[in-house]
């Protein structure tokens, strides 16, 4: 009988079949190799992406940021003329008022009065002046309290005082409020 020996045959298949693992073995290392740097570039493209936006984001923010400041410094300066004007508008408005307040203060003088000094806080005034006699203070403010234009007078002081050896006069102090009559307040 013949002897066939297939053994041979079995290894170069074997053979074979090692080599063509080990050659899809390294395919696929060099496939997965592959596979990981250009997930690796697309990974790092997108990073890149990402942080070109977030740059851009940070750029305009600063951008309207700085836009905010300059609107708050307009409102503020915007604020600040608003105020002026009012001011401007209430002096223009009033301009009238104080002619008129000097103009009552010499009406209500009576003779034998003078006012040294006049002053005006808000709406109060204060007067300091010299009188011949007490009957004339309270002429004065006998006048003042009947005057559209002053309330309420009040009497603070009132001093006898020699200027000479002859001459007497007394001097006083005293504080008005200022009102404005009806005809004036619905004019305005």
């Amino acid at each position: 009988m013949a002897r066939i020996n297939l053994l041979p045959w079995r290894e170069e298949l074997r053979e074979e079949r090692r080599k063509r693992f080990l050659l899809i073995l390294v395919g696929v290392l060099v496939g997965s190799v592959g596979a990981i740097l250009i997930a690796d570039q697309v990974i790092t493209a997108a990073i890149d992406r990402q942080l070109a936006r977030n740059d851009y984001i940070g750029k305009q923010i600063s951008v309207v940021d700085e836009r905010i400041k300059q609107i708050s410094d307009l409102k503020a300066r915007r604020q600040q003329l608003i105020e002026r004007m009012r001011i401007i508008q209430d002096l223009q408005g009033n301009r009238p008022i104080s002619g008129r307040i000097f103009d009552q203060l010499a009406r209500t003088l009576p003779d034998g009065v003078y006012f040294t000094e006049v002053k005006m806080v808000g709406k109060t005034l204060s007067i300091t002046g010299a009188a011949e006699s007490n009957n004339r203070v309270s002429d004065l403010m006998r006048n003042l309290d009947g005057s559209d234009w002053f309330d309420a007078p009040s009497l603070t002081e009132v001093k006898a005082t020699t200027a000479g050896q002859l001459d007497q006069a007394n001097v006083f102090q005293l504080t008005v409020r200022q009102t404005q009559p009806a005809a004036v307040e619905d004019g305005q």
